[in-house]
């Protein structure tokens, strides 16, 4: 028997202890207080999401809420609005977008709209954002048509970087525009370019530019003359002849060709006629002067 007034032992028992200890532990404290709860929830939900039945319904719920959230009338776009375009190109992008409005602003792929835009050829450049009113908005730079290029494949027209806008049926479509020809032509608009406003002086006796041989150009006149302009400094060659011309007339004589490939010996081929006209002058001159 326990004596009477004897002190009970205040030291804890060994299982007191090791669970004390245990408590102190930060891993420990985590598992009972963030562990517990989680693997007490997962089991659960688990268990819920087992039954086929259930797991449908809830699916069912989750959809049909997203659903109801992305077709409130503050997220619905009801047109489509394009500015800075012709026509003509608003509605191409119409009939490429094709969209069936009203839409939801979740529905839209912006960035693959904006891709099939840029992707036209009429289009330099564009933007596309939803505004409010649940407008989408459509902003479109187009390509200034600059030539008509006549490649092998028809017609074409460019612009002044040399990138295609649209074909042309025929050349009086686009009678403003200069014509360019030849393979390559369409990878040099801007040399096209800059001949053409240093052949302002010849006025409506331009016809076009032939590229020859992806190298240079010919410059096309009425008459069935040309000019043969040289790989380098190409400007500077036909305003040369543009000023023998001003002084000497020299392309309202009876000419085919004035070749500047050789810029230290210019070289000028009359037409049959004019040389057959030349040598008969010559025998009449010899003639006379033998008299």
């Amino acid at each position: 028997m326990q004596q009477v007034g004897a002190r009970l032992d205040p030291a804890p028992s060994r299982w007191s202890y090791r669970m004390q200890r245990l408590m102190l532990t930060p891993l420990f404290r985590n598992l009972l207080r963030i562990g517990l709860p989680f693997a007490i929830v997962f089991g659960s939900a688990t268990a819920y999401l087992a039954d086929d039945t259930r797991r449908e319904a809830l699916v069912s719920t989750v959809t049909d809420l997203q659903e109801q959230f992305q077709t409130r009338p503050e997220f619905m776009v009801n047109l489509m609005a394009i500015d800075g375009a012709s026509s003509t190109v608003a509605e191409d992008i119409r009939k490429t977008v094709q969209l069936a409005f009203p839409v939801s602003s979740f529905d839209l792929d912006l960035e693959t709209i904006l891709l099939t835009i840029r992707e036209m050829p009429a289009v330099a450049e564009a933007r596309v954002r939803v505004r409010s009113g649940g407008i989408l908005q459509i902003d479109v730079t187009e390509r200034i048509p600059a030539v008509l290029w006549r490649s092998t494949e028809g017609l074409e027209v460019l612009d002044a970087d040399g990138f295609i806008t649209g074909p042309a049926t025929t050349r009086e479509d686009f009678a403003t525009l200069p014509l360019i020809a030849g393979e390559g032509a369409d990878n040099h608009v801007g040399e096209a370019l800059d001949l053409v406003r240093a052949a302002g002086p010849l006025g409506a006796r331009m016809r076009g530019l032939v590229r020859m041989g992806e190298r240079r150009w010919d410059v096309v006149l009425d008459r069935d003359q040309r000019i043969l302009l040289p790989e380098e400094a190409p400007v500077q060659a036909l305003e040369r002849v543009i000023a023998l011309g001003q002084v000497h007339e020299m392309l309202e004589r009876d000419l085919s060709t004035v070749d500047m490939r050789l810029a230290a010996r210019p070289t000028i081929r009359m037409n049959p006629t004019a040389v057959e006209q030349w040598h008969e002058l010559q025998k009449t001159n010899a003639g006379i002067a033998g008299r």
